[in-house]
This record gives C-alpha cells, sequence and structure tokens, in this order.
C-alpha cells in the first residue's frame, strides 16, 4: 500500500493510495457492484475471496428480499475477515447506457450517503465504473473525486479520512491528477 499523494480539505484527510482495496485499514471499502450483487470478478470478486462468502450470502439475502440495486444505489454489507468492518456495494453505471455521468456522481453520492447515516469515518473508493463497465478512467476518477469534495463541502465534520485507490499505476495517477486539480 502505498500512498502517492495527501491532502486535507475541510478537514478530511484524502489519500490516494496504490494497492489492493481488500487489504486496506478503514471502516469501510466501496465495492463496484452489479445490480444483482454477484461478486465474481474484478473488485467484486477480490472483495469476496479476502472477505469470505459472508459477504456474497448477505449480498444475495439483500436481492432477494428488495431486488436488484438500481444503478447509482448503494447497499451495506458486513465486510467477513478484511481489515474493515463494512463494504459498501454501489452500482454504477456501464459505459453506452445513457447519462453515465450523471449516473456515476449518484452512485458516489449514495456511497457516502449511506456512509454517513452508519457513522462510518473511514472509507477506501476505487475507479467506480472504470473496469468492466467501460467508463473512461480518465472522467470517471474525476467525477468521483469532485463529488466527494462536494459532498464533503456540503456536510462538514461527517468524515475523517477518504481514500482513493487502484491496484495499479493508471488509476491512482489519475486520482492524484483529479485531486490536484480542485
Amino acid at each position: 500500500m502505498d500512498v502517492l499523494y495527501e491532502r486535507e480539505i475541510n478537514g478530511v484527510k484524502l489519500k490516494v493510495v496504490k494497492g489492493d482495496i481488500t487489504q486496506e485499514e478503514v471502516e469501510a471499502i466501496v465495492n463496484a457492484a452489479n445490480s444483482y450483487l454477484k461478486h465474481g470478478g474484478g473488485v467484486a470478486g477480490a472483495i469476496v475471496r479476502a472477505g469470505g462468502e459472508v459477504i456474497q450470502k448477505e449480498s444475495d439475502e439483500y436481492v432477494e428480499k428488495y431486488g436488484p440495486l438500481p444503478v447509482g444505489s448503494a447497499t451495506i454489507t458486513s465486510a467477513g475477515k478484511l481489515k474493515a468492518k463494512y463494504v459498501i456495494h454501489t452500482v454504477g453505471p456501464r459505459w453506452g447506457e445513457g447519462d453515465e455521468e450523471k449516473k456515476l456522481e449518484k452512485a458516489i453520492e449514495s456511497v457516502l450517503t449511506l456512509a454517513k447515516e452508519k457513522n462510518i469515518k473511514s472509507l477506501s473508493i476505487p475507479a467506480v465504473s472504470c473496469g468492466i463497465f467501460g467508463f473512461p478512467p480518465q472522467l470517471g476518477t474525476k467525477i468521483i473525486v469532485n463529488k466527494v469534495v462536494e459532498f464533503l463541502k456540503d456536510n462538514p465534520g461527517v468524515f475523517e479520512e477518504i481514500h482513493f485507490i487502484g491496484i495499479g499505476d493508471e488509476i491512482p495517477t489519475l486520482f492524484v491528477d483529479a485531486l490536484k486539480s480542485i
């Protein structure tokens, strides 16, 4: 886990981290999920492999009770064996489905609102929709960072620390660029 950039906005430590989200030592990590909360591949698959089947079980129970999680929405499960206490699952848009930028903003806002409701003080956010959902990474990371900063300005004192994370070089570099441009 390498912290590539750190900045404070409205009393909240914002960090760009290069590393594995399943190793993050925050209260909640964010999972870029699909509407059926089937965590087979990408970040979602890694989270279930590291945290254990309880995460998939709780996700299945949610879908059985409430139906598919709509694009732009978020829900929460425990984090099993992960260092984090919770996983906040959000469904970002697939590139090409229409109105993707607004849908990604809504997904991130849903994550932050749910974390606020649950009194979660620290979380780690990956580049939601920028993997298999095909959202252009440069645009996606900028939208995510901008939405977080806007939320912090509108909700002072809610969070202590928020991480933006990616496992390779591209996503963390884009997160750094987005954060420096604010």
